[in-house]
């Protein structure tokens, strides 16, 4: 079963505990896709909005890039976030993917 963030904490905690967001970059939609729904069955967030793929210009290894990628808006608490970025980076398959979490 899925636990949503939060739910297995007290109610008095649950309801102090802030709700954050967390964005990250995928190389695919499929592969956002796969994420995601690993860490909502994971209990890690409540839930994802993954956007349509857009073009990412970056620095990398001394290069400028351009690649196609797809933004995940990750929905989560702050008592999630630590083992929430382990978790993305443990699965993700950029070496150093970009997480935010606001």
């Amino acid at each position: 079963s899925v636990t949503q963030p939060g739910a297995d904490e007290p109610p008095e905690l649950a309801m102090k505990t802030k709700a954050l967001l967390g964005y990250a970059t995928f190389p695919s939609e499929e592969v956002a896709v796969r994420v995601s729904r690993q860490l909502v069955s994971e209990g890690l967030i409540a839930c994802a909005n993954i956007f349509p793929p857009h073009t990412a210009i970056y620095g990398w290894n001394g290069a400028i890039l351009q690649e196609k990628e797809c933004a995940v808006i990750f929905k989560t608490v702050a008592t999630r976030t630590a083992t929430l970025g382990e978790r993305i980076r443990a699965i993700h398959p950029y070496q150093l993917p970009a997480l935010v979490f606001l």
